[in-house]
């Protein structure tokens, strides 16, 4: 089992400033992954593998939350019937 290294801190530089570069396109794009394409590929190759599954979710989470604080939170059965 190979041991993974902590990343150094221009690393991590690298691998925050790329998200922050594909997920501001991608706000710019309604979501269209298909037009952050190079962007998420400079995403991918300057984070480890774990990071990016992990900013992937957090970035589902945090859209989740933005909606909830701006349209509340509605039950299963009150949004089936809209």
């Amino acid at each position: 089992v190979a041991k993974m290294a902590a990343p150094t801190m221009e690393e991590r530089k690298a691998c925050w400033g790329a998200r922050d570069e594909f997920w501001q396109c991608l706000d710019q794009h309604a979501e269209d992954a298909s037009k952050c394409e190079k962007l998420r590929l400079s995403f991918e190759s300057r984070c480890p593998q774990q990071w990016v599954k992990y900013f992937d979710k957090r970035r589902d989470f945090l859209k989740y939350k933005r909606k909830l604080e701006t349209e509340g939170y509605q039950t299963p059965e009150a949004a089936g019937k809209s």
